[in-house]
């Protein structure tokens, strides 16, 4: 193993790349996963990334579903539908984190540029992830404040907390990532120059 300082890394970029395809794959297209549940008249409406239960899936919604007594006037503005497509950067950093993933092989197998890529996409994964989930808190904050102030009892949905662990994951890969850069390297060089 030519840098066993990357692996701590390597190993929290891939656990928070699983855990954003996770938050990616919420509501309508997997319902045990959502960031908003909300009672209604045929049982729960699960709030995801690209809709809700029932809804079609795409980048930005409105909340349109079925519950009696729902006004929708006061949650469905444009500010709160302009957010709903912020909620892409779920996907988008999942992919980076895929990626850092990736280039943490390369540098835990073979070379310290590898790491070096890792630390930087997966800081970029971090920050992505951060917007994304301060977005979201914001964005279902509001929408659950809103239908409690119409008696609908709105609860936390299950996507905001792995979202916060793929955060955590990605702060904690970036900086095993950026220790590892400083890890030894030598060995596998001096194999490789042996061969030759």
């Amino acid at each position: 193993m030519a840098a066993g300082p990357a692996l701590p890394g390597l190993f929290m970029c891939f656990a928070a790349c699983v855990l954003l395809i996770f938050v990616s794959v919420s509501s309508p297209t997997w319902e045990k996963i959502s960031f908003l549940n909300v009672p209604s008249d045929n049982g729960e409406i699960h709030f995801g990334v690209f809709g809700y239960t029932g809804s079609a899936t795409h980048i930005g919604y409105n909340f349109n579903p079925s519950i009696s007594g729902f006004d929708s006037s006061r949650i469905n503005t444009n500010i709160i539908h302009n957010l709903t497509y912020v909620l892409i950067l779920y996907p988008i950093a999942a992919g980076i984190s895929g990626l850092a993933f990736l280039f943490g092989l390369c540098g835990a197998s073979y070379h310290r540029v590898g790491t070096i890529f890792m630390s930087l996409l997966a800081g970029l994964a971090m920050l992505v992830t951060l917007v994304a989930w301060v977005i979201d808190m914001v964005l279902f904050g509001i929408v659950k404040s809103r239908l409690h102030d119409q008696n609908i009892d709105a609860k936390w949905g299950n996507a905001n907390w792995i979202g916060l662990g793929a955060f955590a994951a990605l702060l904690f890969g970036f900086c095993a990532a950026a220790c590892g850069i400083f890890g030894s390297y030598r060995r596998r060089r001096s194999e490789a120059a042996a061969t030759y």
